[in-house]
Order: structure tokens, then C-alpha cells, then sequence
């Protein structure tokens, strides 16, 4: 049985004009940043898909932001990536960076096990 794998955001052809499927380590990651990204209520027929991380935007560097940060990423990927089995989510300020926090993201792939990690950082105070 094949693993579900979904079709890329931006597809681009390879030099013979042909699309092709993504590997599913790739369609995972994407989708993950679709989800980070997306805001609850912006996909029509799906209102309440999407984590809507930039919702965050302004919001103080403090302790009680990164963990409300943590929360709505655990939430969101455990309820709208099936795919991955959620290891942790860590938020750290950017050193030198004091509007910027990472949000580090540890998951192994459902389907086979293979564990895997990615970095998103984010502004707060502008």
C-alpha cells in the first residue's frame, strides 16, 4: 500500500515537462508549513482548517506567549496531519534576536517511522 502523499503546493515540471509526486517526507513538510501557516477561517469549505501561527504577530516575547505558541502548533498538527506522529514542539527565544522566537518541531512519519525535524521562526514584536 502506497503512503498517502499530497500533491505539491507549487508544482514545478522536470526538464521533460513532467510533474511528478513528491516524496512523502517532502508532502509532509509542506503540508506542515501550510498548516503553521494558514488561518483558521482563510480556506473556503474549511473554515477551521489551519493553525493561523501568525496570529502571534505582536504579540510580547514572554513566557506565556511561547507557551501559547507551543499549545496551538501541538494542536493544530496532531488534529490536521495524520501523517505524523508528534515527538515534541519547543519554543526558544532567538539569541541576539529579541523579537524572533523558533519553533522547533520533532515528529517521526507515521507510515514508517522515520523520524524527522524543522525550524520555523517567527517575528513578534516589530
Amino acid at each position: 500500500m502506497q503512503p498517502l502523499i499530497g500533491w505539491p503546493l507549487l508544482p514545478l515540471p522536470d526538464a521533460h515537462g513532467a510533474l511528478a509526486w513528491p516524496e512523502l517526507a517532502t508532502s509532509v513538510r509542506d503540508a506542515i508549513r501550510i498548516i503553521l501557516s494558514t488561518r483558521p477561517g482563510e480556506q473556503l469549505m474549511r473554515a477551521e482548517f489551519g493553525g493561523g501561527l501568525d496570529r502571534m504577530l505582536h504579540s510580547p516575547n514572554s513566557v506565556a506567549t511561547r507557551r501559547e505558541m507551543r499549545d496551538l502548533v501541538e494542536n493544530s498538527l496532531q488534529r490536521w496531519e495524520p501523517r505524523i506522529l508528534l515527538d515534541g514542539v519547543e519554543v526558544w527565544e532567538v539569541e541576539d534576536q529579541p523579537g524572533q522566537v523558533r519553533v522547533e518541531i520533532a515528529y517521526r512519519l507515521a507510515r514508517t517511522g522515520a523520524a524527522s525535524a524543522m525550524n520555523v521562526t517567527v517575528d513578534l514584536e516589530t
